[in-house]
């Protein structure tokens, strides 16, 4: 019996219903591919599944039920490996912090705090990054990823009447 409202149908093969059994049974593979054989396995039109609506199916799985109706859209559109995997993604991350901002947000860093601050926090830093206009949006996570990869201790401060940093790193 045909379930009404399914634009797109999960109608597995033998061979397919066995490969997905000894995925889960077999367990070593990774998490997700496990969890996409278990719910292909769900999803599949055979009488033993008529009574699994895709909200059932996402609750029995721990999963979102949009993610169920990717699944299957996927299995439809590009079949049963690309089904098992992730979907990849078609647009590369976008780097939004170049060698010249990472400079100046660093100068920054290391320059004098705001007026009545004793140092920077990572958020004013962010603040004022975003003012200046040297990026237009960052987080405080963001700067705190930036400094972390330059290595960069922003407690470090100078020592009255001399040149030399005081800080953690910078025992001299």
């Amino acid at each position: 019996m045909l379930k009404p409202n399914i634009k797109y149908r999960v109608i597995l093969t033998g061979e397919e219903r066995a490969a997905l059994k000894k995925l889960i049974q077999k367990g070593h593979t990774a998490g997700y591919r496990i969890r996409h054989a278990q719910i292909l396995l769900a999803l599949d039109e055979i009488p033993a599944n008529e009574s699994r609506t895709d909200r059932t199916i996402a609750a029995a799985c721990g999963s979102n039920i949009r993610s169920i109706g990717n699944l299957r859209k996927r299995f439809a559109e590009e079949g049963f490996d690309a089904a098992l995997e992730r979907k990849r993604r078609l647009v590369p991350p976008v780097i939004k912090i170049n060698g010249e901002a990472e400079a100046k947000i660093a100068a920054l860093a290391c320059g004098e705090p705001p007026e009545g601050r004793s140092r920077w926090t990572l958020q004013l830093l962010a603040d004022k990054v975003v003012e200046l206009g040297i990026l237009d949006s960052i987080s405080d996570n963001g700067i705190r990823n930036l400094l972390k990869k330059t290595k960069l201790n922003h407690g470090c401060r100078a020592e009255p009447g001399s040149s030399r940093l005081i800080g953690l790193n910078n025992r001299i």
